[in-house]
C-alpha cells in the first residue's frame, strides 16, 4: 500500500491498496492528466545515486545534486535544490540514522528531486487536514517548511518500506536564448549614464604597479598614461572612498576575481567613486597581473554580475516574498544570539555548499575576531578563540573584505582556525554594520578550488542580510551580560566586606568564581614582597577533582606575579597534565618499563586532572595598594577558551578580591600585634597561697580585646605575704589598657620594696600624674594577705575610690571589709591609710570592678544591693564557685553583651578540717 501528499492538492484516497488496479499513467509532451487536467512534465534526464546513515552523506549529496543540476544546465534552480536536499538528507541518515536515496528527475518544466529512507515510521496523513511542519528550531521538519517555502510543488509518500520526500523546482520564464535576464523596467526607471560610458582598463603586475592605462581612464580621471605607469595603484586609490586607506585595494588585487567599490582620486585631488571588475590572468610567460575595469559608481550597471533571479509571482508560494534576512535564516528568526549564530553557519555551509563553516564576532575594541559558533570542525575547541582582525598580509588582514583561498596547503596559518581540520578551500566575507567591521563568516570545504569569486559575492550578501540583526543580537547579550555582571559585582562587594578574615576571603573568591566564570581556580598569595607565591586555596566544581588538581600544581613553579592589569595566559598546568597523563598511560600499557597493569586504575585520577585543567588558564594579578599580594587562577576544561566578557568580570572581581584580602591581612596582623601587647599586660598564673583559695574571672569589653580598663593582680611580696589588687582604669580599650600596664607593673615593684599600702598608692599616684595628658583617673583596692598558721587570714585594704569588698561570713551575713577613700590620678597631695580586717574559716572576701555593679537592664541596674543578695546565697561554695556564681548572676540579669569591662576577686579561707 502506498499514499501520496502533493501540498496545495487533496490527498489520495487512503483505501486504496495493493490489491486495487493499477493506477500509473503514461504521460507524453503536452499531455494532461486524464483525471485532474493538470499538466505533468515529461521526464528527459534521470540521475540516482544512494548514501550511508553517515554524516559525510549530506555533503555528498549536496555535491550530487549540484553537479547533475549544473550539467543540465539549471544553474538557476542549483541554491534552491542543494538547501532542501541538504535538510532531506540530513533527516534521514542523521536523525533518522538509514540510507538515504537521492533520485533527480529533469523535465521540460524544471527538476523534480526525490529523497527517500528506509524509516516508514510516520503518521499517516489525515484526509482534509494539512500536516503541521513544526517549529524551525526542531531538531526533525524543518525540512518539509523548507520545502513549503521554497518549492513550487512539494510532497511525501509512504510505503511499508520507505519513506519519499519529494520537490520540485520549475524553471523562471524568460526569454529564448537569454542566460540570465533582469526585469523589465520602465525607461524612467532605468538608471542614468552620462553622454558616453566609459570603460576605464588598467592592468597591475604582481607588485601592483600599473602596466597599461586606457584612453578612457585617462579622461576619467585626469592622468595621461605616461604619468600613472609604473606607479602603484595604490597610491591613487581610495578604500572605501576615504583617502589614506588604500590596503583593501592590494587584497583586493591579489584575488583571483573580484567586484566592488572604491574611490580613485583624480588629478584634481577629488575622489571619484568607482564600482570595478578585476579579473586575474596569467601572460604568455606564464606571469600574473590583474586587468580592472573601472566604470562610474552610478554606471556599475555595465560592469556589476546580474543578481540571481527569483520566479516569476506566477509561481511562487507566499514564503517566497519574504524579506531578505527571514530567506536566508528562516522564519521565525531564533530569539537568542548563539542560535542565530549557529543557525547562520548551517545556512552559509548549505549555501556554498560547505564541508564546515565558521562565524566570528569582533570584541568591544574592534582589534580581535571571537569564534562565537561552528559547524563541521572536527572539535569544540574553536569556540571563543580569539584571533587579530588584522595580522599582516595573508592572515587575517582580508577580514574587512571579501577572501578565498582555493588551496590552504599552499598558504600555511592563512586562516589560523582551520589549522589541523582537514580544510583545503574557504571562502570568508566580513559582516558590517554603517561601515563598522563585526565580525567574519567563512564556509570551509576538504577540496582544493571548491570556490571563486561568484561564491564569495553570494556569502557576502547573505552576510549583509544578517549583519544587522546580528548585531543587534549580540547588542542585546552584551547589555544583558553587562547588567548581570554589575549585579554579580555588587553581590560579591557586599561579601567580600562582609569579612575580614583571610581564610574565609579566599573561600569567598574561590566560591564566586566558580563555575560562575571557570571550572576551575586557584588562589596564590604573597606574604611578603620578596618572598615566592605560595598555593593558598584550590576549588573546582566537581569536588573529586580537587585533590589532583592541587597536587599538580604544587609540583610546578606558580606564575610569575606581575603588576600589569589584565589577564594573562599560562600554559604550564595544561602541558605537565598532559605530559603527567602520558606518563601514567604508558606506564599502565608497559611502554615505559616495569609490569603491565590494568589502564583504568591507574591512568583514571590522572586523565580526569589533566581533562579538568587541559582548556585555557589565564592568571591575574591581585594588586592591592600599588603591591602584588597574589594571583587568582582561573582555568577551564580540554579545548574550552575564555569569552572576553568574562576576562573582563574576572578582572573587575580581582581587584575587589585584592582588597578584600589585603584588609583580611591588615587586619590579622593588627589583631596578632593587639593581642601580643595584650597579653603582655595580663598577669602571669596566680601564685598558689597555702590556707586560702583565690579565684579571678576577668572578661574585657570589645570584640577582640583580651585586656581593657579593668585589671587585677595577686603576686608574693615576701615570705608569708602576698600583694592583691583589683582597679579600673577610666574608659575601655587600647588607651585605658595602657594605663592598666603601668599600674600593674607600678604596683609589682613599689610592693616588693617592702612599702606598705598607702605608701604603694601615693607613689602611684604621682606616677599616673605624670603621664600629663594621656593620664587617667584610677579606682583601686589594694591589699597585703597574710595567711596564719592557726587558721584565717589577715588583710590590710585601702580601697582608693573602688567599690568595697565584701565580706561574706558563714552564717550568709555580707557586710563591707573596708571604707572609701580617695581615687587616683587626680590630686596631688594624697593621703591614704590602711584597714586590717581578719577572716576566719569559711569566710570569703570578693572584690568586683564597677562593670559588675553597673550591668544594666533598661532602668534596672545590679548595684551594690543586688550583688549582696547573690553573695549571700554563696555560702559553703569554694572561691571558685563563688566567683562563677556572681559572674553568672551578672550576665542573666541583661540580655545584652557587657558593655563594660570585668573582673571578679574572690578569696576565701576554707574551714578547719576536724579529724
Amino acid at each position: 500500500m502506498s499514499t501520496g501528499l502533493v501540498s496545495g492538492e487533496p490527498p489520495l484516497d487512503p483505501s486504496v491498496t495493493d490489491d486495487a488496479p493499477d493506477r500509473r499513467r503514461t504521460v507524453g509532451p503536452g499531455s494532461a492528466d486524464a483525471e485532474t487536467g493538470e499538466r505533468v512534465s515529461v521526464i528527459t534526464a534521470r540521475a540516482a545515486a544512494a548514501f550511508e546513515p553517515v554524516g559525510r552523506s549530506v555533503a555528498g549529496a549536496r555535491s550530487f545534486v549540484r553537479e547533475s543540476l549544473q550539467g543540465w544546465g539549471f544553474a538557476d534552480l542549483v541554491d534552491d535544490a542543494v538547501v532542501l536536499t541538504s535538510e532531506l538528507v540530513t533527516n534521514a541518515v542523521v536523525h533518522a540514522g538509514t540510507s538515504a536515496e537521492v533520485v533527480c528527475l529533469r523535465g521540460d518544466e524544471g527538476v523534480r528531486i526525490e529523497v527517500a529512507d528506509r524509516y516508514p515510521e510516520r503518521e499517516l496523513p489525515v484526509r482534509g487536514l494539512a500536516p503541521h511542519p513544526g517549529g524551525p528550531d526542531r531538531e526533525g521538519g524543518r525540512g518539509l517548511q523548507l520545502c513549503a517555502a521554497l518549492a513550487d510543488r512539494w510532497g511525501v509518500e509512504y510505503t511499508a518500506t520507505h519513506k519519499k520526500v519529494w520537490f520540485q523546482l520549475d524553471l523562471p520564464d524568460r526569454p529564448v536564448g537569454t542566460r540570465s535576464a533582469g526585469p523589465a523596467l520602465p525607461t524612467e526607471s532605468l538608471p542614468r549614464a552620462g553622454a558616453r560610458v566609459r570603460v576605464a582598463v588598467a592592468q597591475v603586475e604582481r607588485g601592483g604597479t600599473i602596466t597599461a592605462w586606457n584612453d578612457d581612464a585617462a579622461e576619467l580621471f585626469g592622468y595621461p598614461a605616461e604619468q600613472v605607469t609604473g606607479k602603484p595603484l595604490t597610491d591613487l586609490a581610495a578604500w572605501p572612498h576615504t583617502p589614506g586607506t588604500g590596503t583593501g585595494i592590494a587584497e583586493a588585487l591579489r584575488l583571483s576575481r573580484w567586484e566592488g567599490s572604491y574611490g580613485i582620486r583624480d588629478a584634481r585631488g577629488r575622489v571619484v567613486p568607482v564600482y570595478a571588475s578585476h579579473l586575474r590572468v596569467r601572460d604568455a610567460e606564464g606571469e600574473p597581473s590583474t586587468v580592472c575595469l573601472l566604470v562610474r559608481d552610478h554606471e556599475r550597471a555595465v560592469l556589476q554580475t546580474s543578481p540571481r533571479q527569483i520566479p516569476s509571482e506566477a509561481s511562487t508560494s507566499e514564503a517566497r516574498s519574504r524579506d531578505p534576512f527571514e530567506a536566508f535564516i528562516g522564519s521565525p528568526a531564533p530569539d537568542d544570539l548563539d542560535s542565530l549564530l549557529q543557525r547562520t553557519v548551517e545556512r552559509a555551509r548549505d549555501m556554498v555548499d560547505g564541508d564546515a563553516a565558521f562565524l566570528l564576532l569582533a570584541t568591544d575594541d574592534e582589534t580581535e575576531l571571537e569564534v562565537r559558533a561552528s559547524t563541521g570542525l572536527p572539535s569544540i575547541r574553536q569556540r571563543f578563540a580569539r584571533v587579530p582582525v588584522e595580522a599582516g598580509p595573508g592572515r587575517y588582514g582580508s577580514a574587512r573584505m571579501p577572501a578565498v583561498h582555493e588551496d590552504l596547503t599552499m598558504v600555511p596559518g592563512a586562516v589560523p582556525l582551520l589549522n589541523s581540520t582537514g580544510m583545503r578551500s574557504v571562502v570568508t566575507v566580513p559582516l558590517k554594520v554603517e561601515g563598522r567591521l563585526t565580525g567574519s563568516l567563512g564556509v570551509a570545504a576538504e577540496s582544493p578550488a571548491r570556490y571563486s569569486n561568484d561564491d564569495a559575492l553570494r556569502l557576502q550578501f547573505a552576510a549583509d542580510r544578517i549583519a544587522l540583526a546580528v548585531e543587534s543580537a549580540r547588542l542585546g547579550e552584551l547589555e544583558r551580560l553587562r547588567r548581570g555582571s554589575l549585579s554579580f559585582l555588587v553581590e560579591a562587594s557586599d561579601l567580600l566586606a562582609g569579612t575580614l578574615d583571610r581564610d574565609q576571603t579566599l573561600a569567598l573568591m574561590a566560591q564566586m568564581t566558580v563555575p560562575r566564570l571557570a571550572t576551575w581556580c586557584a588562589v596564590y598569595t604573597i606574604a611578603e614582597q620578596s618572598s615566592d607565591p605560595s598555593l593558598s586555596y584550590v576549588l573546582h566544581e566537581d569536588e573529586d577533582l580537587i585533590d589532583g588538581i592541587r597536587s599538580l600544581l604544587s609540583k610546578i613553579p606558580p606564575p610569575e606575579p606581575v603588576v600589569t592589569p589584565g589577564a594573562v595566559v599560562w600554559t604550564a598546568p595544561a602541558e605537565v597534565a598532559h605530559e603527567a597523563a602520558l606518563r601514567t598511560s604508558m606506564r599502565s600499557l608497559g611502554l615505559a618499563g616495569g609490569p603491565i597493569r590494568k589502564v583504568t586504575p591507574g591512568i583514571g585520577p590522572t586523565l580526569a586532572t589533566a581533562s579538568a585543567v587541559g582548556g585555557e588558564t589565564v592568571v591575574l594579578p591581585l594588586v592591592a595598594r600599588n603591591r602584588v599580594i597574589g594571583m587568582l587562577t582561573l582555568g577551564q576544561p580540554a579545548d574550552e577558551y575564555f569569552r572576553q566578557e568574562i576576562l573582563e568580570l574576572a578582572e573587575d572581581l580581582s581587584r575587589r578580591a585584592a582588597l578584600a584580602l589585603d584588609n583580611a591581612r591588615l587586619y590579622s596582623e593588627r589583631t596578632a600585634i593587639s593581642q601580643s601587647l595584650q597579653r603582655s599586660l595580663l598577669p602571669p598564673e596566680s601564685p598558689a597561697i597555702e590556707g586560702v583559695e583565690v579565684e579571678v574571672i576577668y572578661r574585657a569589653a570589645g570584640e577582640g580585646n583580651e585586656v581593657g580598663g579593668d585589671f587585677y593582680d595577686v603576686f608574693p611580696i615576701g615570705e608569708g605575704a602576698y600583694g592583691f589588687a583589683i582597679g579600673d582604669v577610666c574608659g575601655t580599650g587600647p588607651n585605658a589598657a595602657a594605663v592598666t600596664g603601668l599600674a600593674r607593673h607600678a604596683l609589682r615593684l613599689l610592693a616588693r620594696e617592702g612599702l606598705n599600702g598607702p605608701a604603694v598608692l601615693e607613689r602611684l599616684n604621682s606616677a599616673i600624674l605624670d603621664e600629663g595628658a594621656r593620664s587617667r583617673f584610677l579606682t583601686l583596692l589594694y591589699g597585703e594577705l597574710r595567711p596564719q598558721s592557726e587558721g584565717g587570714a589577715e588583710l590590710r585594704l585601702v580601697c582608693a575610690g573602688h567599690p568595697l569588698p565584701l565580706r561574706l561570713r558563714q552564717d550568709g551575713t555580707v557586710t563591707p571589709a573596708a571604707e572609701p577613700q580617695p581615687l587616683l590620678g587626680v590630686l596631688e597631695d594624697l593621703e591614704l591609710y590602711e584597714q586590717t580586717v581578719f577572716l576566719d574559716p569559711g569566710d570569703v572576701l570578693l572584690c568586683v570592678t564597677d562593670g559588675v555593679t553597673e550591668r544594666r537592664e533598661g532602668t534596672r541596674m545590679l548595684g551594690d544591693d543586688g550583688l549582696c543578695d547573690v553573695l549571700t546565697t554563696c555560702t559553703g561554695l569554694t572561691a571558685g564557685a563563688v566567683a562563677a556564681r556572681i559572674m553568672r548572676a551578672v550576665e542573666r540579669f541583661a540580655a545584652d553583651a557587657p558593655s563594660d569591662d570585668m573582673a571578679i576577686l574572690a578569696m576565701r579561707v576554707p574551714e578547719l578540717r576536724v579529724d
